[in-house]
């Protein structure tokens, strides 16, 4: 009623910070699109959390572990496919959101750091909370600038001008992240001011890469006797717009995916087996190779390749870096993934040898149906049940690294959500996490015990719903570990090495009100991943499997 709302305040008007660096720098996040902050708790920065969380176009997310919050912000960034920012206190608060933004930086995600600081005058002056702030991420963002505390036009001009290129570097010349800090003197409590301030906006037109060298290099790719197309991981929003090209050159050239990339209903063969029956046949290697996007999981298809002599391996980038990841390159194309695709199915005839096609064919194929069937390995059948259950359902799946993806890349019949920027272990629950608290649909992290037990702060939201759901396999070791044979006596090897633990997630799940259920070895697998996928829960949900 309105009595009430006038009553508990409802009618009050915004009031922002008296900081005008502050003010300049909301209203143009607002301006460019950056409207999801990621916020941790502390003093100096609660000007800009008060700036942040009173603007009505803001949509802000807490969560109390830097470390988490970082992986958070890369979450809900995979979410919404726009620039999140994270802010955070000064000090050693910025130090733990270097992880995150390593990944960030590798995957090409345009995550906006936002550090709150002490002025300059007090830096290394054994103040509280200080340390050089500026240029602490290093190489891992594209820019790192410090704004200016503006007294006169010419410094607001100057902290206009600095916001408006931290915003744009965001997404210029392929995503990264940015580093803007934000020194703040005391006062810091001072909300007086009643409206943000209408600032200039700088727009950028993006680059627009050279049709008629794509066209040549599609041309000389359509040529070739066996040409092969390698898909590194990408965004899923990348591969929307490069589906279409790539379902019409499957019939033409060899394509070689992970679920990383590819978002076709049903698996994709494991390219690491398909790299170990490809050894056994002669002369399979390309004479062409064209390779877009980032990582490959699969190190045995890529070893493979890397012995490969092609007359020409061309690799598409954003960047215009040199990212040799098959160590044969003889071309860099600046283009988008979909820009060169597009390029590619302009050709309607090529010269593939059909032969080669077909042997290639054959071999994913068997590749594909070695994998369907019952494992007596329980980890492996916990994965493939878990996407039987989830088959014809809108579930995101991120899935962490070591063995887990390894596995998930054998059984997934949709795009895999996985930190493989720099393959840490660190955050990938607090990705998933981060992604639940913004997607309509389900969302399910597939995890190992290490770097769920290193991650479990993940949990630690009161934001997280019934539609975060949790497949936890706890071998109590680093089972991928396990594989180096010269390791087999070492005395480091249980202790230090695997990390060989008795841990459960039960006491993390009962502090964090997350529902839990544990499936001992001689219970019943499908009962327990039917209970994960299908029970109503309006908590998230946890199912360990112990092995």
């Amino acid at each position: 009623m309105a009595g009430d709302d006038d009553e508990n305040g409802g009618n009050e008007k915004t009031m922002y910070s008296d900081k005008i660096n502050i003010n300049i720098l909301t209203s143009l996040m607002v301006a460019h699109g950056v409207t999801t902050v990621v916020i941790c708790p502390g003093s100096r920065n609660a000007p800009l959390a008060h700036n942040f969380a009173s603007c009505p176009d803001m949509y802000c997310v807490a969560a109390t572990d830097e470390r988490s919050a970082g992986f958070y912000a890369l979450g809900l960034a995979l979410a919404s496919e726009h620039p999140v920012a994270v802010c955070v206190t000064s000090g050693s608060a910025l130090l733990n959101l270097a992880p995150a933004v390593a990944e960030a930086y590798y995957r090409e995600v345009p995550l906006l750091v936002i550090s709150a600081d002490r002025p300059l005058a007090m830096i290394n002056q054994l103040q509280g909370q200080t340390l050089p702030q500026v240029g602490a991420l290093g190489a891992m963002v594209k820019a790192s600038m410090q704004l200016p505390e503006p007294h006169d036009d010419l410094e607001r001009w100057h902290c206009n001008r600095m916001v408006n290129e931290a915003l744009l570097t965001l997404r210029s010349h392929g995503c990264s992240p940015v580093h803007v800090n934000v020194p703040i003197s005391e006062p810091l409590y001072n909300f007086t001011i009643d409206s943000l301030p209408v600032e200039r906006k700088i727009c950028l037109t993006p680059m627009v890469a050279d049709s008629e060298n794509l066209a040549a290099v599609a041309a000389d790719f359509a040529s070739a006797a066996k040409p092969m197309l390698v898909l590194g991981q990408m965004a899923r929003s990348q591969w929307r717009k490069a589906a279409e090209a790539v379902a019409l050159l499957r019939q033409k050239v060899v394509v070689l995916a992970e679920k990383l990339s590819d978002d076709t209903d049903g698996p994709l063969p494991s390219l690491d087996l398909l790299a170990n029956r490809a050894k056994t046949h002669d002369d399979l290697f390309p004479d062409f190779i064209i390779y877009i996007g980032g990582n490959l999981v699969a190190k045995n298809m890529r070893q493979w390749l890397q012995q490969a002599k092609p007359r020409r391996s061309v690799v598409v980038t954003l960047t215009g870096a040199v990212t040799d990841v098959l160590m044969n390159a003889t071309d860099m194309v600046e283009a988008q993934p979909h820009e060169m695709l597009q390029a590619l199915t302009a050709n309607r005839s090529y010269s593939a040898s059909e032969s080669w096609l077909h042997q290639w064919q054959a071999l994913q194929s068997e590749v594909v149906a070695e994998v369907q069937v019952a494992t007596h390995d329980r980890q492996n059948e916990a994965i493939r049940l878990f996407f039987q259950a989830i088959k014809g359902t809108s579930m995101n799946v991120h899935v962490a690294n070591s063995l887990s993806v390894r596995m998930a890349l054998k059984y997934a019949d949709r795009y895999l959500y996985v930190n493989r920027g720099v393959n840490g272990i660190e955050g990938s629950l607090s990705t998933a996490a981060g992604h639940s608290v913004m997607s309509p649909c389900p969302v399910a992290c597939i995890i190992g015990d290490l770097s769920f037990f290193y991650d479990a702060n993940a949990l630690w939201n009161e934001q997280l719903c019934g539609n975060f759901r949790v497949l936890l396999l706890n071998n109590q070791r680093g089972e991928i570990f396990s594989k180096f044979k010269p390791l087999a006596d070492s005395p480091a090897r249980d202790t230090y090495v695997m990390a060989k633990h008795h841990a459960t997630a039960e006491g993390v799940c009962l502090q964090n009100c997350v529902e839990y259920r544990q499936v001992k070895p001689v219970d019943d697998l499908a009962a327990g991943i039917q209970w994960l996928v299908e029970e109503r829960c309006p908590r998230p949900m946890l199912l360990e499997v112990l092995l």
